[in-house]
């Protein structure tokens, strides 16, 4: 069985996170897990953090994965596959929403992302054989968007510093036939390896694992 994190940033991309890849991957490998999804924050704080106009004609996805391929460099080194996610923000809410499976042309233009919310993204999302899953959707500032425009819901997020009211999103998912994640939403050390999916098979890639999550072929931790 392999032990998979489904909801973490590291300190490369995201401005709340406090770990690098190498503490990072250490504290999962020493957890027993098989994998990682990296989920770096991808909305307008994080591109001022990182100097980048969102809307400027650059590379802007590149800058974004600097924590995503740091973990991978050094996941390969112990065994642990690294996979390719992101927790995208629009400015319709503060909502978020954990992506799994994309290409880097999905999210090529932030400014146009931010720009056309939950509701003109989710069907190009699913064009593109991503997976969509709302982030805590019951904490504070956050509300479940239409279910129709979701893959899913975190019903498990596991940071110790938020009330996320799972029980609410357990039933939120359930009433609507969502897929259910559960996630440690890892920012510091002590968040390390509370969460995740446990699964009879790793995905060797990132739109594997995506497609791992629909089929709903796993329990959550």
């Amino acid at each position: 069985m392999h032990k998979i994190e489904t909801h973490l940033h590291t300190n490369h991309v995201s401005k709340c996170g406090w770990l690098d890849a190498e503490a990072l991957i250490k504290g999962y490998q020493d957890a027993g897990y098989s994998g990682i999804i990296v989920t770096d924050h991808y909305n307008r704080i994080t591109f001022d953090y990182l100097g980048i106009d969102p809307a400027a004609p650059v590379d802007r996805v590149g800058p974004f994965l600097e924590g995503y391929r740091r973990m991978k460099e050094l996941g390969e080194k112990v065994g642990i596959h690294v996979f390719k996610g992101a927790e995208l923000r629009f400015d319709e809410s503060e909502n978020d929403y954990l992506l799994y499976g994309w290409r880097d042309d999905l999210l090529a233009d932030p400014e146009s992302i931010f720009r056309m919310g939950i509701a003109a993204f989710y069907p190009l999302a699913h064009a593109a054989g991503a997976t969509l899953i709302q982030a805590h959707p019951y904490r504070a500032k956050c509300t479940p968007a239409i279910a129709c425009y979701l893959d899913g819901v975190e019903v498990r997020n596991l940071n110790p510093r938020h009330d996320s009211h799972n029980r609410r999103a357990q039933e939120y998912a359930r009433q609507f036939g969502l897929i259910a994640t559960s996630g440690s939403d890892c920012h510091r050390t002590e968040d390390i390896a509370l969460g995740g999916i446990l699964s009879k098979t790793l995905p060797s890639d990132s739109m594997g694992m995506a497609r791992l999550i629909r089929s709903r072929n796993y329990t959550l931790l």
